[in-house]
């Protein structure tokens, strides 16, 4: 007989398997990432059929095979209509199951990562339908993911010379810049000198005439040793942020979301797009879902303008 075995989990992917089959990848609890059979789940009376569905969390027992594991048994203990029923936090939901499924390891307890996520889609149900509010949700969920996996972005201090930066709403042309490469937001001041400084360095280098025979390093006085410069780097600013951006950013980490200036889409989306390089860049890989939050909010502003 096989061995079988108890979790708790969330289907996050499903794919078809057979002419009847399902295989379920699951978040679980106690074994984190799991693929396993759902025999049957595709015919029209079957027991597993809605239990396999996305975003379903089960009760389940489940029979060690040689090379997918299979459901014997599943109890339903939690679904979320809710978001099937709602085009944008359906997107918003299937982007966050995206980078859970980037992030969660198997063989090993994820009761932290199951939870995060539950939370996460259990605020995206109960809000109240605005482009705004659903942005900011998916945002507040990104930077959660992002901060468990110890790939927080750096927001409340720059990158470069560690000083606290605070939004200067009294000028309308502040901005601040993002670097991806440096992991947070930069003082653009700060960055705008030591570009200055290398282009002098540059400009007095290529004027000093050179021999052909010269070193291009400098050599010290005891033979066989020579002086290494180490020079700051220079980061590319990926973005650049207002007042109001950089707030939401800095609120982000906070357990609960701030919805600042939710009647204006404009610095959610943002923030947004931010987040979402930010978190492509550290997953290796394009996060797809997204195309569909970007379809979604382009088609509902087709039809307001």
């Amino acid at each position: 007989m096989s061995k079988t075995y108890q979790v708790t989990g969330i289907n996050l992917k499903a794919q078809a398997l057979g002419e009847s089959d399902k295989i379920v990848t699951i978040l679980t609890r106690e074994f984190g990432l799991i693929r396993a059979v759902a025999p049957g789940a595709r015919k029209h009376n079957s027991s597993l059929g809605g239990r396999s569905g996305m975003f379903v969390v089960n009760e389940l027992l489940i029979a060690k095979g040689r090379s997918l594991d299979k459901i014997t048994q599943a109890q339903t203990i939690k679904t979320y209509p809710g978001l099937t029923k709602d085009l944008g936090k359906l997107a918003a939901s299937q982007y966050l199951a995206e980078i859970v499924l980037c992030q969660a390891l198997s063989e090993q307890p994820q009761e932290e990562l199951y939870e995060l996520l539950n939370e996460h889609l259990n605020r995206l149900e109960a809000l109240s339908h605005t482009e705004a509010s659903i942005l900011a949700h998916l945002s507040h969920g990104v930077f959660h993911l992002l901060a468990l996996a110890g790939l927080t972005p750096q927001v409340q201090v720059c990158c470069l010379t560690q000083r606290p930066l605070i939004p200067n709403f009294t000028d309308p042309n502040w901005q601040v810049g993002f670097s991806i490469s440096a992991g947070g937001t930069v003082c653009l001041e700060t960055w705008e000198g030591l570009r200055k400084q290398r282009d002098k360095e540059r400009k007095i280098n290529s004027s000093v005439p050179r021999s052909p025979h010269s070193p291009t390093t400098s050599a010290s006085p005891i033979s066989g040793y020579q002086t290494v410069v180490h020079r700051q780097e220079i980061p590319v600013i990926s973005n650049r942020l207002n007042a109001t951006e950089l707030e939401i950013l800095q609120q982000l980490s906070q357990p609960e979301i701030m919805l600042i200036n939710a009647a204006k889409d404009d610095g959610w989306l943002s923030v947004e797009q931010i987040l979402r390089q930010y978190a492509q860049y550290h997953l290796g890989r394009p996060i797809r879902s997204a195309t569909l939050i970007d379809s979604y909010f382009a088609a509902n502003h087709d039809a307001t303008v």
